[in-house]
């Protein structure tokens, strides 16, 4: 396995143009001076899933947890799901 580059024709950059492009390139950039908040909430709201699908879907998943969360409670006794144990007398 030789080290040595190819020669690819009068349109592929050398790796010292290359390496000089994206340091000059590096060298002049320069960041904004803050987020830009709406454009990234646009990019977000046309990138995700509709709203209602959204909405769905954590419904959904509140009910799972409600139902799970009685069933094991209901099943540990804990809490008002416990049995209630009250002493009666009943007059013979």
């Amino acid at each position: 396995m030789e080290d040595k580059t190819t020669r690819g024709g009068l349109t592929t950059p050398s790796e010292a143009d290359v390496s000089r492009m994206i340091r000059a390139e590096v060298e002049t950039w320069k960041p904004r001076r803050g987020p830009d908040w709406s454009d990234m909430m646009i990019r977000l709201a046309a990138a995700g899933p509709p709203p209602w699908a959204i909405y769905s879907a954590a419904s959904a998943a509140l009910v799972v947890i409600i139902v799970t969360a009685f069933l094991v409670g209901s099943w540990l006794q804990i809490g008002a799901l416990a049995p209630q144990h009250v002493d009666v007398t009943l007059p013979h």
